[in-house]
């Protein structure tokens, strides 16, 4: 069914057609709407036999969602940025325990300095937690996904993360196709887990383990990821026989054979990626791109497929690696070891940063001429980098880098 509404009241609803039992709710911008979308939700009736949890921080939403979910129940809480920081140490047990939680993150920057804008710096911290990381390109896809996350954790046994950009499609309001509920109890089958504390039946999940078998169990960690890279397309494909549209899969192509240069990226840049392709297009540009929407687990054969008959590639990522720089684009170089494609690496959209399309025509343009550098910073301001460089050097005593930056820019020193 069609309706027009904001990205984040479409989830809630998906994650209320999923039937949850437990949701527990700390709100945090930008998913707040999410959580308080799905508690209207339990509050009106349309979500039944599910308890509805406020608590008091990211690391208790997180810690209840564990007790929930080794009891037993369909657990789903959300989170951006600082919180999901904040609830690291769960994080990591909620994956080392193999529970089934699905977590939502309104993607958004890590401060200092604080920035409550879109990029990918918070998913990515927790990135080898052992979660699933599924991104979303659209709304639409972050609904779709949502549903085919609670399936793939269940059947798994497995954490699943699905990753939407904060603002750009937590806030947008669009027609979207809301599945009905028969639709969905048709895709999903009722949660059967794999680990339950039972007083009739009891033992221990968490206990201590120590070298003798710790190996054992985090490559058995590994080895459900690489479950999950067939699973995933699986799951894909029977969503589409009950919905009929493809949504989620490993990897989605768009306009690659015959491209010599092809941009790879992760969410909801893609949009604006395709429109630019499109339009280079029209001037014969041989280019295409490939949308990850599994970042872990890592596709890497499907990805090295995607890039046979690429002359280069072009890594747009919304997160940086201090010291080394992209993040995907050293996965992305995993998957071509052996190869001698050059991959570019263009930090984009930090902190929210506008990424336009001229921007990026330009990024595409050079990269085709083979002149673009290993690592770019995209309409970074240098000007405003050089003058804090020599300030910074010129006294000891130089300050806070960040407000020397606004100073300047504000100012026009940078100029």
């Amino acid at each position: 069914m069609f309706k027009q509404m904001e990205g984040s009241e479409a989830v809630a609803k998906a994650v209320a057609l999923c039937r949850p039992e437990v949701v527990c709710a700390y709100p945090i911008t930008p998913q707040t709407h999410i959580v308080e979308g799905v508690g209207a939700l339990v509050k009106d009736g349309t979500l039944v036999n599910c308890e509805f949890i406020n608590v008091e921080s990211e690391f208790a939403a997180l810690s209840v969602a564990i007790g929930a979910s080794a009891a037993g129940a369909r657990t789903y809480t959300a989170t951006a940025s600082q919180g999901l920081l904040f609830m690291a140490e769960a994080v990591y047990n909620a994956a080392g325990l193999g529970l089934p939680i699905v977590m939502t993150i309104g993607n958004r920057a890590i401060g200092a300095p604080i920035n409550i804008w879109n990029d990918h710096s918070d998913s990515m911290s927790m990135r080898d937690a052992g979660w699933i990381q599924l991104y979303a390109e659209t709304n639409q896809e972050a609904v779709d996904l949502h549903i085919q996350a609670f399936r793939l954790a269940e059947e798994l046994s497995c954490p699943v993360m699905v990753c939407m950009d904060g603002f750009i499609l937590t806030h947008a309001y669009e027609r979207l196709d809301i599945p009905t509920q028969e639709g969905v109890d048709a895709f999903l089958p009722a949660f059967e887990p794999v680990q339950v504390l039972d007083p009739d039946d009891p033992y221990s999940i968490g206990a201590m383990v120590g070298p003798e078998a710790f190996t054992e169990v985090r490559y058995l960690a590994n080895d459900t990821q690489l479950q999950a890279l067939k699973l995933i397309p699986e799951i894909s494909g029977v969503f589409k026989d009950v919905f009929g549209r493809e949504s989620g899969g490993l990897i989605h192509e768009y306009r690659t054979e015959g491209a010599e240069t092809i941009v790879i990226a992760l969410g909801s840049v893609n949009g604006t990626i395709k429109e630019v392709i499109d339009h280079m297009h029209e001037n014969g540009a041989a280019i295409g791109s490939v949308s990850i929407c599994s970042f872990r687990p890592f596709p890497l054969d499907e990805l090295r497929d995607a890039l046979t008959g690429a002359k280069r590639v072009v890594v747009i990522e919304k997160s940086l690696a201090p010291g080394l720089g992209g993040i995907v684009a050293s996965n992305v170089r995993m998957s071509l070891r052996g190869a001698s494609l050059p991959v570019y690496t263009v930090i984009a959209g930090l902190g929210g940063r506008t990424i336009t399309m001229t921007s990026l025509q330009e990024v595409f343009e050079a990269a085709a001429e083979d002149r673009l550098p290993d690592l770019q910073f995209l309409d970074l301001d240098h000007g405003a980098v050089e003058h804090e460089i020599v300030r910074a050097r010129r006294t000891r005593r130089s300050g806070p880098t960040a407000e020397h930056i606004l100073r300047q820019k504000a100012g026009g020193l940078s100029k």
